[in-house]
């Protein structure tokens, strides 16, 4: 007697740009990635009914149950090991770790699809978040599709299959252009500097060579930083992780909202602690869309607790995120200019230094919004700074109310 089986085909196209990379090929370039904007999502349904004659219907065969945890166990264990350092892939649990394996293995080498160890579609979209927030340059993949497999109206399969932008060959030409721009942006720093004075330098280096556009091309992705010069938040957020990765040091893309608009920056993991850091925000063009001042390096959200990024920005991200409470690695503590108590003479010092070297200018933060405004009245309003900077003939300066902190500008 024949038999008859009805496969039911259902293809949906999820999420936003992303990026990545391959394993063996991750260990020399770095990890890579690129979270996508929701508000580009595709999504697009096929149904395909196929009616196959068959003597009978194969069984996959059975696994003894101790034998096929073990293996799971087993994976999972190496898989930790491979992806200590991804922060992502740490907050996940055992099921969707090893779909995040599955699918970054599939996009790093290149792979048509792969069928994945889940019918779960919500396992499938965390594994993917995760691989795009751990990997910041893979610019070769943007979202993928699924597919189900039916069987008599039951789930039994289901695959997953990037969406590349560009082929094998094209990839690995683009990767060398990338490789050749990320070494200059590196260079002046080293493996063996602290973990601050690397994460300061990635920070300084793509603010004071990329340009803030929301025009520039590919800018969902690495390539507009390191061949065009021009991005937006969620090129210079993987840009950010994508350099700091090869300097050693963890970071993860987180995404959420600021303004009510879409927006990516960064956690950082520094001498075991926890940080934000908004490289966009550094750029001082940003909110300055008349560009009539020089752009310069904004520290206000450059290694920040969640209580400073949380007066600014809304995180809404599929995986936790630590709470973030030192302050030892900021900017402002560690340069010098952090100030708790009311000390005229320490901040007119600061002040004078800066003036007297010739500096552009010089931003100080404060614990307190009544410090902050103390010192706005003492220094400018009336005009104290004039005793500790010599000659000076006129006051400007820019205000960051959330952060309490003021930038001083000498030369402009």
């Amino acid at each position: 007697m024949k038999k008859y089986m009805s496969l039911f085909l259902v293809l949906y196209c999820l999420l936003t740009a992303c990026l990545g990379c391959g394993i063996e090929e991750y260990k020399a370039i770095g990890k890579q990635m690129a979270n996508g904007n929701r508000e580009n999502t595709e999504r697009k349904t096929a149904k395909i009914e196929a009616d196959s004659e068959t003597e009978s219907i194969v069984e996959p065969e059975n696994t003894e149950e101790s034998e096929s945890v073990q293996e799971t166990e087993s994976m999972i264990e190496e898989a930790d090991i491979s992806y200590a350092q991804n922060y992502a892939y740490t907050t996940l649990d055992d099921t969707t770790k090893i779909v995040y394996h599955e699918v970054l293995d599939t996009i790093l080498q290149h792979k048509e699809k792969v069928k994945v160890s889940t019918l779960d579609l919500e396992v499938l979209e965390n594994a993917y978040d995760a691989v795009c927030a751990d990997y910041g340059g893979l610019f070769w993949v943007s979202g993928y599709v699924y597919t189900q497999y039916t069987l008599a109206e039951k789930l039994i399969d289901m695959e997953f299959t990037p969406k590349y932008t560009m082929s094998c060959q094209e990839r690995e030409q683009i990767q060398q252009q990338v490789d050749m721009a990320a070494e200059k942006f590196l260079e002046g720093i080293s493996a063996v500097d602290t973990d601050y004075d690397k994460a300061k330098h990635v920070f300084d280096v793509l603010i004071k060579n990329v340009d803030y556009d929301i025009s520039a091309e590919q800018n969902q992705n690495i390539m507009s930083v390191f061949l065009n010069r021009a991005t937006v938040c969620q090129g210079y957020a993987c840009a950010t992780q994508y350099l700091l990765e090869k300097l050693g040091i963890q970071s993860t893309i987180v995404k959420g909202y600021v303004n009510g608009e879409s927006h990516a920056w960064n956690l950082v993991r520094l001498n075991g602690k926890y940080y934000y850091m908004d490289t966009t925000w550094g750029n001082s063009r940003y909110k300055d869309a008349s560009r009539e001042t020089e752009k310069y390096v904004n520290y206000s959200y450059m290694l920040v607790s969640s209580e400073e990024i949380s007066k600014t920005h809304v995180l809404d991200n599929s995986f936790p995120l630590p709470e973030c409470s030192s302050m030892s690695h900021n900017y402002f503590v560690r340069e010098g200019l952090y100030f708790s108590t009311w000390n005229p003479e320490a901040v007119g010092t600061v002040l004078k230094e800066a003036w007297d070297a010739n500096e552009q200018g010089i931003s100080l933060k404060f614990s307190s919004p009544e410090l902050y405004e103390q010192v706005i009245t003492y220094f400018v309003t009336e005009q104290h700074i004039a005793d500790y900077c010599e000659s000076i003939s006129s006051i400007y300066y820019i205000e960051d109310a959330e952060q309490y902190v003021i930038n001083f500008q000498f030369n402009i």
